[in-house]
């Protein structure tokens, strides 16, 4: 009891926003160790207490119909235990030989959904489908170990209570303190739903609405800009700036404005892809013949440049020059990396691994960038903001083109060599005879994977998954200065799935 208050004390003290990165976690825990001077052996139950103080506040002000409770089947009494287990989990029979049924019926009371099984995920799915907003979970500490990146990737509003003993049989957890935090309560406050963001941007590329916002004149161009934005795609960049005008503001709503911007927004993300088919002379994308292949280089230029007007346009329409400012920045930016890379390509050699990871600064970054900035501006949020998302783009940018530089060796499909993290550690690493052999190759991933250049290969993909978790964690470094929650959690989501 007296850990948990000086828990509580030190949580309140450094004035935590949840969520809170996994690495922080283990280092507040050790500085909190330091400071009391306890056993490093609790270092495991005080992360888990650490977690729960930052995410309590949260978790008690959303309604106990939209939290779920998971119990491990391990608290069942393995001798006297009848009940069935199915795809979700225990069937319990109500026999009262163990805590089971005592803990569900008072969730139950309370309105508290509850699941008796083994794992997390069960719980993620829930959360991810919009029918729960927080869980409540017991579990040993190394489950819990197992389950707290899943958690904090997901910035799930949890809190975990360790069972007094492991042994995954016949345990048994403190019945009063679990009862105390199921009915923890605070005004409620609802989740932000993320679907009508979704729902309101499938709306806006409806070919016939885009039409509406596109200049009067009609030509081949614009038909054809219009069936390139309305056609396949995520959408990420429209989302991005959507979301997190929704996550600063909690507006369920948008304005004929934050339409024109997420439109004008996707507009210079695919004249970029339009470009970057020409100059890299692929064939197709999205598994579908590129503009360019289509209709010829001449025409795919003509079309880019006309989706960048209407970009422009759009943009001092919904009027807000500075927006105008930072995507001009963003482009020109973004043509500085294409830039390097092309020169590359007009005169392979060695590269180091800060080369590729200036191209990935100056080629990815700046997309992450402006949105999530652009949606900044709309909600009018505090500007000394805008380091940490410039910051945060960074990372992630990098993050998710080194990601991209893995998934290039997945599958049987051949790639064309490039500037990338795997190329740098070869050249880092080989000698000359095997760089120049590797610059020379019409099918680099057949060549990488021969009996020569496997070994040198594993170390390369070893190396760059290391990156990928180093920049992810510079990420979430980032955000730690941000203090809206919302806004907060929707970035580590977002990190998350776009490094999976």
């Amino acid at each position: 009891m007296a850990l948990r208050e000086a828990i509580k004390e030190f949580v309140a003290r450094k004035e935590y926003c949840p969520p809170i990165s996994l690495k922080r976690l283990k280092e507040a825990a050790i500085e909190l160790i330091n400071e009391q001077g306890s056993d490093l052996s609790y270092a495991e139950w005080i992360m888990v207490e650490l977690h729960n103080r930052v995410w309590l506040n949260v978790v008690a002000a959303i309604p106990y119909e939209r939290r779920i409770l998971m119990l491990p089947q391990c608290l069942k009494s393995s001798s006297q235990c009848e009940a069935d287990i199915d795809e979700i989990g225990l069937l319990c029979h109500r026999c009262g030989c163990c805590m089971i049924p005592t803990i569900e019926e008072r969730a139950a009371e309370l309105g508290i959904m509850s699941i008796v099984a083994e794992g997390f995920t069960s719980a993620i799915t829930l959360i991810r489908n919009n029918v729960v907003d927080a869980v409540i979970g017991v579990s040993c500490l190394d489950s819990l170990e197992k389950a707290f990146p899943l958690l904090i990737e997901n910035a799930v509003a949890g809190i975990a209570v360790p069972l007094n003993r492991a042994g995954c049989k016949d345990t048994d957890v403190d019945k009063e303190y679990l009862m105390e935090l199921l009915q923890i309560a605070a005004d409620h406050r609802t989740e932000l739903d993320y679907n009508f963001v979704k729902q309101n941007i499938d709306n806006w590329f409806e070919r016939d609405n885009l039409k509406k916002h596109f200049s009067t004149q009609a030509c081949q161009a614009s038909d054809i800009a219009l069936d390139w934005l309305a056609d396949d795609g995520k959408r990420l960049r429209p989302y991005l700036f959507a979301a997190t005008l929704a996550a600063l503001t909690e507006k369920r709503e948008f304005s004929q404005r934050d339409e024109m911007v997420a439109i004008a927004i996707e507009c210079f993300h695919k004249a970029s892809l339009i470009h970057d088919d020409i100059e890299d002379n692929d064939a197709s994308r999205y598994g579908k013949p590129t503009v360019a292949s289509r209709y010829g280089n001449d025409v795919a230029i003509n079309v880019g440049d006309l989706l960048l007007g209407e970009g422009y346009r759009l943009l001092a329409k919904s009027g807000q020059a500075e927006l105008i400012s930072i995507i001009s920045e963003a482009h020109i930016t973004l043509c500085k990396g294409q830039g390097m890379e092309l020169e590359w390509n007009n005169n392979r050699r060695h590269i180091d691994m800060d080369f590729a990871i200036e191209i990935f600064k100056l080629k990815t970054a700046p997309a992450f960038e402006v949105s999530l900035v652009l949606g900044m501006l709309c909600a009018e949020a505090d500007e000394k903001m805008a380091e940490s998302l410039k910051a945060y783009s960074v990372a992630l940018g990098i993050a998710f083109q080194l990601k991209d530089d893995l998934d290039d060796f997945e599958g049987e499909q051949p790639i064309e060599l490039r500037p990338s993290a795997i190329f740098a550690h070869f050249c880092e690493n080989c000698d000359e005879q095997m760089i120049e052999e590797i610059i020379a190759s019409n099918d680099v991933k057949t060549l990488l994977h021969s009996p020569t250049y496997e070994p040198y290969l594993k170390q390369a993909t070893a190396r760059v998954e290391q990156m990928v978790e180093e920049y992810r964690d510079k990420a979430l470094e980032t955000l730690e200065v941000i203090t809206n929650i919302e806004l907060k959690r929707l970035l580590y989501r977002i990190l998350s799935k776009a490094l999976k």
